[in-house]
């Protein structure tokens, strides 16, 4: 029998917790924004449109591409909507009935074909009819403050094979103070866009027509990625790390043992033939640091072994979900793999966390939150070494004093992890520090290591990410610092700006000393006025300005100024090198570009 149609009870609004009523009001602006739509294109296909962080979209077929004055044409059809104050009603329906009230529209009949229930959800507002699962205000006029903030192309499903549909997004919240703080957000985030900037700064370029996804790095970028590897190289020899080095490529056989080709093959690259054998470029390191581990027998007395390397990968992501630095196709893991005995597992998880922490500190970042995810339904390993890496891991987390949360049976099926998160100056969360046990790799590979009864045992094996991808992290730093770097990070550390063509063998001479005490100096030898080099040295963000003319020169001095426009007079040329060398050493941490 076919099911009655029977009403959607919902719970009254105004007794709904904030959260659920700001999730209902982006729901219901949601099915406001597709009446617009129908108001504007009557012939319009409509397809999903959920509620999101922020506010909500709408996913569209459309007889031609969006404009801006579009959007705010919509924009006040919706307010018309919400001035009409109309009620919201839904009830449920059955499919067949379902499919004559969406006859015309191809995307809800796929839709519908794909509930396994007798009934849909069928909710009305005026003359505007959706299938939806409910969720929804009384009323149009209970939406709160939105605005309609831009429309991109997204694929029905997210399938790069199905038709390419325009999304609109809006942002809603319930109060217009709400809403302009959110916006004000934007714009800063837009100000702060490690794309533009960039561009601006000349630290990067991406090349769509050879290779999307593929970062190369300019000469200045280039300085910033050396100072970051350098200190990183550095900081992990002090904690006892062996850097290695790897292939970039491997025989067919090694990711099928590894379970690569099984669980990741649609993320790796096609193979390349050598010498008739399927190669891969490697979309992992720790295979590779498996065969180091593997190459002779080892003892306990060896162990704990920390491989670190700066690996570089390529892994196949969407193109519609790569974004600048943040979401590319080849990237620099900072990569590190440890083979433990299970006695060192706790000292050795603790040791890593503090690692993070000290790392991602020096760099200027202060708030972080940890999130643990712990043994899934479906996993390898003995019980009582998960229990060990998860009880290490938990100790880890409350020694260093992180709020974290517990992913009950969110870990990987071959080990826990601990994923932390960085906030940076907007508060914006971004996970780049993981510790991962792996139970899987060690058995795959037949890992083991001679005890002290003389017997062999499997190892332990942890992999350890401090700043995750260099490309990702140094687009994070960007945007932290919106591009006014930390001295020992700027790629230019001091402009040396000669105020006349006569003055210029001086600055020369200036730039040459910097360099000779391992600074980043540049010269500015261009034809334009003194204020002109000074202005374009702000506005790449030089931590320091030197201006020399006759007195200084005849002084041996420079006259310094900061991005900031602090001048801090005439200074001897021995001097500003010992100042600069010493705040360099130091790895200060700036606040210029930083909210407070």
């Amino acid at each position: 029998m076919t099911a009655a149609p029977s009403e959607h009870a919902e719970p009254p609004f105004a007794e709904l917790p904030p959260e659920e009523q700001l999730f209902r009001m982006r729901h219901s602006a949601a099915h406001v924004l597709a009446e617009a739509v129908l108001e504007l294109f009557p012939d319009a296909k409509y397809a999903i449109g959920p509620p999101i962080e922020h506010g909500f979209y709408y996913d569209f077929d459309l007889p031609r591409p969006l404009t801006p004055d579009d959007l705010r044409d919509l924009e006040a059809r919706m307010h018309a909507s919400v001035a009409r104050d109309v009620p919201i009603t839904g009830r449920q329906i059955p499919k067949d009935e379902a499919r004559r009230v969406f006859a015309d529209q191809p995307y809800k009949l796929e839709l519908i074909d794909d509930i396994t229930e007798p009934t849909v959800g069928h909710f009305v507002h005026g003359d505007f009819q959706d299938l939806c699962r409910g969720g929804h205000t009384e009323r149009t006029g209970q939406l709160g403050a939105f605005t309609l903030t831009h429309s991109a192309g997204a694929y029905w499903r997210g399938d790069e094979h199905r038709p390419m549909l325009q999304r609109i997004y809006g942002a809603l919240y319930p109060t217009q103070a709400e809403l302009d703080a959110y916006l004000e957000s934007v714009e800063e985030a837009g100000r702060r866009d490690h794309r533009r900037l960039g561009r601006e700064l000349d630290l990067f370029s991406t090349h769509e027509q050879y290779g999307p996804g593929l970062i190369y790095w300019h000469p200045k970028g280039g300085r910033l990625r050396l100072a970051i590897e350098d200190f990183w190289r550095e900081q992990h020899l002090d904690a006892g790390y062996d850097i290695v080095f790897t292939p970039h490529i491997g025989r067919a056989t090694l990711w099928e043992r590894s379970g690569h080709l099984d669980f990741y093959a649609d993320s790796m690259y096609s193979p390349m033939d050598v010498d008739g054998q399927p190669f891969y470029v490697k979309p992992m390191n720790c295979p590779f640091h498996i065969q180091i581990y593997g190459d002779r027998l080892r003892s306990y007395r060896e162990l704990p072994l920390r491989f670190a390397e700066l690996g570089t990968v390529y892994r196949y992501e969407r193109s519609g979900t790569l974004h600048g630095m943040l979401r590319v196709r080849g990237f620099t893991q900072d990569d590190a793999h440890l083979f433990v005995t299970p006695e060192q597992v706790e000292d050795e998880v603790v040791a890593i966390v503090e690692f993070v922490l000290a790392t991602l500190r020096t760099f200027g970042f202060e708030r972080f939150t940890a999130n643990l995810s712990t043994r899934p339904e479906k996993s390898v390993g003995r019980d009582e070494d998960w229990a060990r890496a998860e009880a290490s891991l938990r100790r880890a987390l409350e020694r260093a004093g992180l709020e974290h949360g517990i992913d009950e049976g969110g870990g990987a099926f071959y080990g826990p992890k601990i994923d932390i998160v960085l906030h940076d100056a907007l508060g914006r969360p971004w996970q780049c520090s993981t510790v991962q046990f792996d139970f899987n790799l060690p058995e795959r590979f037949e890992l083991s290591y001679i005890g002290e009864d003389g017997a062999e045992h499997r190892p332990f094996m942890i992999h350890r990410a401090l700043l995750g991808s260099v490309e990702r992290f140094v687009g994070v730093l960007i945007e932290h610092y919106a591009g006014a770097l930390p001295l020992w990070l700027a790629p230019v550390q001091a402009a040396v700006i000669p105020i006349a063509d006569r003055h210029l063998p001086y600055a020369q001479e200036v730039g040459a000393a910097l360099r000779a005490a391992r600074l980043r100096p540049e010269v500015d030898g261009s034809s334009q006025r003194m204020q002109a080099k000074i202005r374009d040295a702000q506005l790449q963000k030089v931590p320091y300005m030197l201006v020399v003319g006759d007195r200084e020169a005849e002084q041996h001095t420079v006259a310094v100024r900061t991005r900031t426009g602090g001048d801090l007079g005439a200074t001897p040329l021995a001097d500003l090198i010992a100042r600069l060398t010493a705040e360099r050493d130091a790895r200060a941490p700036t606040t210029e570009g930083v909210p407070k």
